[in-house]
């Protein structure tokens, strides 16, 4: 049985080797033409009918996705924009009520300060009113002291002197020369 085996193997072997590849053998092209369009065409229908839709599916919907992120990006940039006008005008609206709150600051300050300086002017014009009157009153006292020294000097220097004088005379006297 050994040597049957043998046979048949080396048998079988000279023939494989005579015949050589089997996808160059003639004889076979027809059957693997037929199964090469079987095969295309099977793969032409699970491609068209399947794989196909669903990558068509999935293709359009990632189209729609970036389509709504886009018009949904372009949405907030808007309402982005619209934001930092309304801040940019708040800022403005407050710097120009900031401007009007210290300007009406100012007017009340200024205003307290005029107030300020017109009573101190007040209360210096009444206190140097007040003065001068005073320095009159003296002015006036002194004058009259003035006067009277002077006609008791008088009438001591005419006694002095040996005269007799009275008192209209040096009177009149005294006050013709203090007028001038």
């Amino acid at each position: 049985m050994a040597t049957e085996t043998h046979e048949a193997t080396g048998h079988g072997a000279a023939e494989a080797a005579d015949v050589g590849m089997p996808q160059l053998d003639f004889t076979t092209y027809g059957n693997q033409i037929f199964w090469l369009v079987v095969t295309l065409v099977v793969i032409f229908f699970v491609l068209s009918r399947i794989a196909l839709p669903r990558i068509a599916a999935v293709l359009a919907e990632r189209q729609g996705t970036i389509t709504n992120d886009l018009a949904a990006a372009e949405d907030l940039k808007v309402k982005a924009v619209e934001a930092e006008d309304a801040y940019n005008k708040a800022l403005a609206d407050a710097r120009v009520e900031a401007q009007n709150i210290v300007n009406a600051t100012k007017a009340e300050i200024k205003g307290q300060i005029d107030d300020a300086i017109a009573k101190a002017d007040a209360d210096i014009s009444a206190k140097a009113a007040e003065g001068e009157k005073k320095i009159a009153e003296i002015r006036a006292g002194a004058l009259e002291s003035v006067k009277v020294v002077a006609k008791d000097t008088a009438k001591e220097i005419v006694a002095a002197m040996g005269g007799k004088a009275d008192a209209k005379s040096v009177t009149a006297a005294i006050t013709a020369r203090m007028k001038g």
